[in-house]
């Protein structure tokens, strides 16, 4: 029997799913029957709910490597005969400032290094990653691309402007590829989270250099974390709420939803 979203059997890729909302999404997929495969650079597979052989499948994976993501499709195509699903989530985050007057060319100063490395996985690894897997679902008339944005994409974000940036980049990727392979049958969405939960990828080092970035000690910036003063509903969203809207959002219930970027984000805004 069926559940509500009919996605048994679907086969779906989800990148960077060895934590954070990509494991919360991957393991939601595997929750409503979905066959999952999980592309990540862990060099070993994470643990799973309800995994098996028959219905996983993990590849060590580096998004920014075209021939590493054309191997990773064909593994999986070769396992589960076919590919119905992208989630396309792998990404990074590492703080800086444009101009540090403190410390100019200092330690949390913007410079070539992590702008490419960010651009690299956040931009390039979405790109190598649709078109990998879009040859699959255009051949076949049939399937869907999720792009995972970020509330910031739109807003913008104090210290973390290449993240942002990125991520307003797969926004319009999002819209353009959607005119595009709307034609072959593929709808192509965007899901933008806000501030969600802690997970293991909000680490010290992180926190220390976007503390720096916007003035502020580690304390202040976790005591931000709970306040959500920005978000009408007053909390931090859920990993698993993302996990579940983009479960809806591969499935036929939102057949109709195409080109756009939904927000998971309680409804913050700058003002």
């Amino acid at each position: 029997m069926s559940t509500w979203l009919g996605l048994e059997g679907k086969v779906v890729v989800i990148t960077g799913a060895a934590s954070g909302i990509g494991k919360a999404v991957a393991q939601e997929f595997l929750n409503v029957g979905a066959k999952v495969v999980v592309a990540d650079m862990a060099p070993e597979a994470p643990a799973y709910d309800g995994a098996s052989d028959d219905n996983f499948l993990y590849v060590q994976t580096n998004v920014t490597s075209k021939e590493s993501v054309d191997g990773m499709v064909a593994q999986a195509v070769e396992k589960f005969g076919t590919l119905d699903v992208l989630v396309n989530n792998a990404g990074i985050n590492i703080p800086r400032l444009l101009v540090d007057p403190k410390d100019p060319n200092g330690k949390y100063e913007l410079d070539e290094a992590v702008w490419d490395k960010v651009t690299a996985v956040n931009f390039k690894g979405v790109f190598l990653c649709a078109q990998a897997v879009g040859r699959v679902l255009a051949a076949k008339g049939a399937g869907v691309i999720i792009n995972m944005s970020s509330e910031s994409g739109l807003e913008g974000s104090e210290g973390q402007s290449v993240y942002a940036a990125t991520k307003n980049a797969v926004n319009s990727l999002t819209r353009s590829w959607a005119k595009e392979l709307g034609k072959l049958g593929v709808r192509v969405v965007g899901v933008a989270p806000g501030i969600m939960e802690a997970t293991g990828l909000r680490t010290l080092a992180y926190e220390e250099a976007l503390a720096y970035t916007r003035g502020i000690t580690v304390d202040d910036l976790r005591a931000g974390y709970s306040k959500t003063s920005t978000t009408p509903l007053g909390r931090s969203g859920k990993l698993s709420e993302v996990a579940t809207t983009c479960a809806f959002l591969a499935s036929e219930k939102a057949g109709y939803i195409h080109g756009v970027t939904l927000n998971v984000a309680g409804g913050k805004t700058r003002g």
